[in-house]
């Protein structure tokens, strides 16, 4: 056994011992507990998932779902510009669609009656008299122009009624295309909730202007909660995916595992840290933006002893703990404290604010004796 733990049970035993003495009057000796290997950061809570929609046309706000706080489901129209303008553009693309397949149905009946009734083949129409029309046939049977080709003639003329043909289809795709653009337009126009979630942050109200890529509404899915910290390149090495450490919310000062959920692929340049998200469990207090401590591993610092006192004797008023310490004329002041992880049911180890051997008040109707660490492994 080494000198250090033999010195730490024989303090443990001597504390202990002055604890039990001055139970009768409700005040316990702080003890102490071996303590280290990990270090604690600070860090924020944030939601699962959490997007930003921003506005893709340019408008004036016509309508926003809610406020703040108010839950939706998927698919959802949360905000809506006004399209007016836009349905009017595509109004006028559906005429123009619309005449370009009446157009389309003229010109292949044109086209079938070139092909199935040559004009060519047909007398010319006859004006006034007759004899007009016989002199024009007389010409064209060739009495007179003998280099006429009708075949040549035909061909042209179905080349002709081909042509419009394929001109109105041209016409029918081109609205068809500015009927989709304008569809694609009015869709942007309004932002759908991508996944079950709450408005986080209402950036915009009804009535305002806004322009493409501004920040519209912050949506989040909240359920279920992370914490984000930046943790020290130096203890990485401590830290692997699906491993679980302790951690602290700020709000009732409470104790939950984490899950190391994601560790981002690269330090930060300048800050020479790593961010990492831990998964806290469903249903914890508090919500997204909220201050939390994780406790990280360090595999290269030394133990050393902290104090330890009972859970009876931490009053939580505000955000921080506190307790009733005994001055050298046996008067309690309050003083505040940072607490670390729990040892176990009642005590929990104290990181700054006491030390140990000072006294303190606490609750009769629980334990108040610290129980040493090396009783706790038993």
């Amino acid at each position: 056994m080494s000198i250090t733990s033999k010195f730490l049970k024989t303090s443990l035993f001597l504390l202990g011992f002055s604890t039990m003495c001055a139970q009768a009057d409700n005040v316990i000796t702080v003890g102490v507990a071996p303590h280290g290997g990990y270090v604690i950061l600070g860090g924020t809570v944030i939601p699962l998932k959490e997007v930003t929609l921003t506005a893709q046309m340019p408008g004036v706000i016509k309508s926003i779902a809610g406020e703040e706080g108010d839950t939706f489901k998927a698919g959802t129209m949360l905000l809506k510009i006004d399209d007016d303008e836009l349905r009017a553009k595509k109004a006028s693309a559906q005429a123009a669609l619309n005449s370009a397949m009446s157009g389309l149905q003229n010109a292949q009946v044109q086209y079938t009656r070139e092909l199935w009734n040559p004009r060519v083949n047909n007398p010319r129409p006859m004006y006034g008299m007759a004899g007009p029309a016989m002199f024009d046939r007389f010409f064209d049977n060739g009495l007179v122009n003998d280099n006429n080709d009708k075949g040549m003639e035909r061909h042209a003329d179905l080349v002709t009624q081909g042509t419009q043909v394929q001109t109105a289809r041209s016409n029918i795709a081109q609205a068809q295309a500015s009927i989709r653009e304008l569809d694609s337009k009015i869709a942007d126009t309004e932002s759908i909730a991508p996944f079950d979630g709450v408005i986080i942050d209402k950036l915009v109200e009804v009535g305002d202007t806004v322009q493409p890529g501004q920040p519209l509404l912050v949506y989040a899915y909240s359920k279920f909660l992370r914490i984000k910290a930046e943790v020290p390149a130096r203890l990485m090495p401590g830290l692997q995916k699906d491993m679980v450490v302790p951690a602290r919310l700020d709000v009732g000062n409470t104790q939950v595992n984490a899950r190391v959920a994601q560790i981002a692929p690269s330090a930060n340049g300048t800050q020479h840290t790593v961010t990492v998200k831990f998964d806290l469990p469903e249903g914890v207090p508090g919500g997204p933006g909220m201050y939390a401590e994780v406790m990280i591993p360090d595999v290269n610092s030394p133990t050393r002893a902290l104090p330890v006192i009972p859970k009876s004797a931490i009053i939580k008023r505000g955000s921080l703990p506190s307790v009733k310490v005994l001055d050298e004329d046996n008067v309690p002041r309050m003083r505040l404290i940072r607490t670390g992880i729990e040892l176990d049911a009642n005590n929990v180890i104290v990181l700054s604010g006491l030390q140990p051997g000072e006294r303190i008040l606490t609750n009769s109707d629980t334990p108040k004796t610290p129980i040493p660490w090396d009783e706790q492994k038993k």
